[in-house]
């Protein structure tokens, strides 16, 4: 247990002592921005470029979640050909009464064929 606390406290005093040097000034230390041509003009086409993939994959995953997750009735099934939604109506008039059996019966062979 002493030998748990004395590791803690040295690491504590070693923390410590080192945020003097982190607590200086970027004048302080003139090499900290490096000033002048040093660096050159890559890293300012590395970071656009990196700028443009990022804000352009947030914009692919925004269009695939809004495709992918949006609302519509037809969304995700296949659309309905036009026999399908003939026979679809002709079920409905017949259940509405609207025609009787044999007609229903008759309709629904000749959409068939």
């Amino acid at each position: 247990m002493m030998t748990q606390l004395m590791a803690a406290l040295s690491a504590l005093a070693g923390t410590l002592v080192s945020l003097p040097a982190l607590a200086q000034a970027p004048a302080d230390r003139p090499d900290y921005w490096h000033y002048g041509w040093d660096w050159g003009w890559g890293h300012m086409i590395f970071g656009s470029l990196m700028m443009i993939l990022f804000w352009g994959g947030i914009i692919v995953v925004v269009v695939l979640a809004v495709r992918r997750f949006g609302s519509g009735p037809s969304h995700g099934t296949p659309p309905a050909t036009s026999r399908n939604k003939a026979l679809d109506i002709l079920q409905e008039r017949f259940a509405r009464g609207e025609i009787d059996k044999d007609e229903f019966e008759e309709r629904k062979r000749h959409l068939s064929d």
